[in-house]
């Protein structure tokens, strides 16, 4: 379990609340708040963090020695089983003598049986720490299977030991009753047998070895081969969501210089016709590369947002093209606080002015839309552009749309399109269908269903 908040660096205690998407990222509730309930760095849901009442001194991803499990557990699961079985070997010897004609009275039959299988209680714990801690492995089966050997020697002498204690240790032919292997009832004061404890070992070592103290011993390997391969497969989605971190990471650090150069461009064609106008693309571009060192580190944004980000970018754009350059925005209101992609737009809207308006000498018309049905957002970004001159496929468009399409395959599966379509009445459209997640209170995240809006 994390216990830093990977966004602002916050300390969280175990017993606080978090958020943690799918692959562990944990952000506090503020951080959490702010984006919207949706993971910056791997764009999964967050959803709220069970809160622990006692915090632990380490987990599966602390380095933890396999197979440790908390002790109340064990002792708590061998004292429900020991007693259990106590109670069916009671009620079965006395059924069994009831049925011979010689029935015995039921607490003498329980005392008898509680006396040989409760005596295991206190010991069970034991002999599952011992078998977790020497576990046969091919490196060391020969050692350890010696150590557990003797465990379980030294297993039934602590038995036998016990149940020596108690007053039905063994039965005395002499007084035709059972009797303690260490107190005297009749001299009133302790006497230890020490020929019946060795008849007592001698005719239990077998029997408590072989069907009490070796089926501990291969359910604790059991249970730690369990736990090991639970760590390792938690070990594995980590790194995987490291991996798609990174990825994610990387297809938005191309997008960054990718924009940047052609905005670059656009000021160097300006730079010798009219200066006055590249200096105001400078100023804007500053603006804008402000807005991007601050989103650095962010993956997901809200529509909004990502709408802002896109008008600063179109303000540059129109600086170069002036009246040429029209941008209308058609959004339903609903859709605003949809989580998406950050830089989504820009790369459709740079394809757009790049491929199309810039393409006519009047200048031309983009029309930014956003729409949801069914769960799903649709974007829009169109231009009356001259289109495509040949049919386009799944995989054209340049280095923007490439990384756009890896992007929401990366995040979102199967479950989103990328499609470049030439409109019937002239120029271009890119649409985007991704899921709707809206932000809700707590800053989870919902699947909203909702009737189709379909743009004007």
């Amino acid at each position: 379990m994390k216990t830093s908040c990977e966004s602002c660096g916050l300390m969280l205690p175990a017993d606080g609340t978090a958020y943690v998407c799918s692959y562990e990222c944990t952000f506090c509730p503020v951080c959490s708040s702010k984006m919207h309930g949706t993971c910056s760095h791997c764009a999964g849901e967050l959803v709220r963090r069970p809160r622990r009442m006692v915090p632990l001194k380490g987990d599966a991803t602390s380095g933890g020695a396999p197979g440790s499990y908390r002790p109340w557990i064990i002792w708590v699961l061998s004292f429900s089983v020991w007693t259990f079985v106590t109670l069916a070997y009671a009620i079965t010897v006395y059924e069994l003598y009831r049925s011979t004609g010689t029935p015995m009275r039921f607490l003498n039959v329980l005392g008898m049986q509680s006396s040989q299988v409760l005596t295991y209680i206190p010991l069970t714990p034991f002999a599952f720490a011992l078998a977790s801690r020497f576990q046969i492995q091919r490196s060391n089966w020969a050692k350890n299977s010696l150590v557990l050997l003797v465990g379980g020697l030294v297993f039934t002498v602590a038995q036998v030991a016990m149940r020596g204690m108690t007053p039905y240790a063994y039965w005395d032919p002499r007084v035709r009753h059972w009797v303690s292997a260490l107190w005297d009832a009749q001299a009133r004061g302790f006497r230890i047998q020490w020929f019946m404890l060795e008849r007592m070992f001698l005719s239990t070592v077998v029997d408590d070895v072989v069907t009490t103290y070796l089926p501990i011993v291969l359910i604790a390997h059991v249970a730690c081969y369990y736990q090991r391969f639970r760590e390792r497969e938690l070990r594995t989605s980590q790194l995987q969501a490291l991996l798609e971190k990174a990825r994610l990471q990387s297809l938005k650090s191309q997008l960054q210089p990718h924009f940047l150069f052609n905005t670059l461009n656009s000021i160097s064609a300006l730079m010798l016709t009219n200066v006055e106008a590249a200096d105001r693309m400078i100023t804007r571009l500053g603006d804008l590369l402000r807005i991007s060192l601050q989103t650095a580190g962010t993956q997901m944004t809200t529509l909004s947002r990502e709408l802002e980000f896109v008008n600063c970018y179109i303000e540059i754009e129109k600086v170069r093209f002036e009246e040429r350059l029209n941008v209308s925005v058609d959004v339903a209101p609903e859709t605003l606080d949809a989580s998406v992609p950050h830089l989504l737009l820009q790369p459709l809207v740079d394809n757009a002015i790049k491929h199309g308006i810039s393409k006519l000498v009047s200048g031309g018309k983009i029309r930014i839309s956003a729409a949801h049905d069914k769960g799903e957002l649709h974007l829009e970004v169109r231009d009356n552009g001259p289109g495509f001159t040949a049919p386009c496929h799944a995989g054209s468009g340049g280095v923007g749309l490439r990384i756009t399409r890896e992007r929401l395959e990366t995040i979102y599966g199967q479950d989103q399109s990328v499609v470049l379509v030439s409109l019937p009445d002239g120029g271009a459209a890119a649409r985007v269908c991704i899921p709707l997640r809206m932000a809700v209170a707590g800053g989870e995240q919902l699947s909203v269903t909702a009737p189709s809006v379909a743009p004007t």
